[in-house]
């Protein structure tokens, strides 16, 4: 059986696509690129779901760049504190 990452859209593309160096100028260009290849990828929800609970900080993942990472890893954690028992 197939893990997703075997599956994933970006399987054959180059890594650098993926990250990178800057969010400005050229590299916003280019992390544009990387999300279309996201957005046509059948386990995007899976590698953003990897890339949260893995705390990735850095490129492109799930459709994701780095800021919008670092927001959904705050909210999956904030939601797991609230759903831990009280003591």
């Amino acid at each position: 059986m197939l893990t997703w990452h075997e599956k994933a859209a970006c399987r054959d593309c180059d890594t650098d696509l993926f990250f990178p160096i800057s969010m400005q100028g050229a590299g916003r260009r280019q992390a544009d690129e990387a999300k279309a290849v996201c957005s046509m990828c059948s386990v995007r929800e899976q590698c953003a779901d990897w890339a949260v609970d893995t705390a990735q900080q850095y490129g492109i993942w799930g459709g994701m760049d780095e800021a919008e990472l670092a927001q959904a890893t705050r909210t999956a954690s904030r939601s797991r504190l609230q759903r831990r028992p009280a003591q």
